[in-house]
């Protein structure tokens, strides 16, 4: 099991503490740290920046979202910082939700795992640079010849030589056909909300991505990267009820009547009354309500709240469940130590938090 810190994306300001957090979790033995991106800060530089004064950490993407940047540019940027950091990107993309792509990027929604599929395929030609970027799909047109195209464009190769060709690429996916679409395209699969509990459910999808002809990895290949609270604490009651307002917005206010992509996880968690109650009260504007309806047992499904004991061994059966990376959201140097203590990082290079 490795950890990663998740920086997450900013809210009104960048964080203030952000570079010593970093510093403390490459220091800590944290395996890399990842960045996101929703309708503010982007996912690229606070990498490049902050990133510039590590050495051994991962710095990848959770997510970059495929609306923000044409398949070309999310592969410029992905080139760039692998050449910057010594080989140390991981291309984590998504594709967020409607109210986001077609709300703040001004592109249509239809179709997201086509999309994507298209997506995938040109940022993996560009890392390749075998021969000039062509894709003739629905969504991507390289060179460009539809409405408006004045006929001149002409196939690419990029200037700058890619460090690595085989630039990891992992996608943030939550329902199952696109869950086995990543376990066929991609080298990792990000799960924002994971429960050991239903892992069977999670690795049936993923088998069916891997049977697919030309699956480009094995399960045995394939990183599975779990976003998961882990608190070291003797409050857990205190931690849980930190975590339950998030939990609340993202059941309730992250998505549209109908659709919902973190509701539905959930359903098939098996809180299907619970994310009903969750979903009215947050339509009707009841929020503190919705807070309260999200119960102790969801927190403890999806996140790891207690004593160093009881954090290995949660952070063990999680392993076992599957899971190669967990990627926990640390906003103080304190808690990068303590959970570094709790599972044995120790800060060298080669160390890994429970053996899975």
């Amino acid at each position: 099991m490795r950890i990663g810190l998740q920086l997450g994306y900013w809210g009104a300001a960048p964080p203030p503490n952000a570079a010593e957090l970093v510093l403390e979790a490459e220091g800590a033995g944290f395996d890399s740290v990842f960045a996101a991106e929703s309708w503010g800060s982007d996912a690229f530089t606070p990498l490049a920046w902050w990133g510039s004064r590590t050495s051994r950490v991962r710095l990848g993407t959770s997510v970059a979202q495929v609306a923000a940047r044409t398949p070309a540019s999310c592969a410029m940027h992905a080139l760039t910082l692998d050449h910057l950091s010594g080989g140390r990107c991981v291309l984590g993309l998504g594709v967020s939700g409607p109210q986001v792509v077609e709300g703040w990027y001004g592109t249509p929604f239809a179709k997201p795992l086509a999309r994507t599929r298209e997506y995938v395929s040109i940022v993996r030609q560009v890392l390749a640079r075998e021969a000039p970027v062509r894709n003739d799909g629905a969504h991507y047109r390289l060179p460009y010849d539809g409405p408006g195209s004045t006929g001149l464009g002409k196939s690419l190769r990029p200037i700058t030589h890619p460090l690595r060709a085989d630039l990891p690429i992992w996608l943030g996916a939550e329902g199952p056909r696109n869950v086995a679409q990543t376990a066929e395209i991609a080298d990792g699969w990000i799960a924002v909300y994971y429960s050991p509990r239903v892992a069977g459910m999670y690795e049936d999808w993923l088998a069916e991505g891997f049977a697919r002809p030309g699956a480009r990895r094995s399960r045995a290949e394939f990183e599975v990267a779990a976003t998961c609270q882990v608190v070291v604490t003797d409050d857990p009651a205190a931690e849980r009820a930190k975590l339950k307002p998030s939990l609340a917005l993202y059941i309730g206010g992250m998505g549209a009547p109908g659709m919902n992509f973190h509701a539905e996880l959930f359903r098939r968690m098996g809180y299907g009354e619970v994310v009903d109650d969750v979903v009215r009260l947050f339509a009707e504007g009841r929020r503190d309500e919705a807070v309260a309806a999200v119960p102790d047992e969801v927190v403890d499904d999806v996140a790891i709240i207690g004593d160093a004991d009881l954090v290995r061994t949660r952070v063990a059966e999680w392993a076992q469940a599957g899971v190669d990376t967990l990627l926990v959201g640390c906003r103080e140097v304190g808690h990068i130590r303590s959970v570094s203590a709790a599972l044995g990082l120790g800060g060298g290079p080669d160390q890994s938090a429970v053996d899975g």
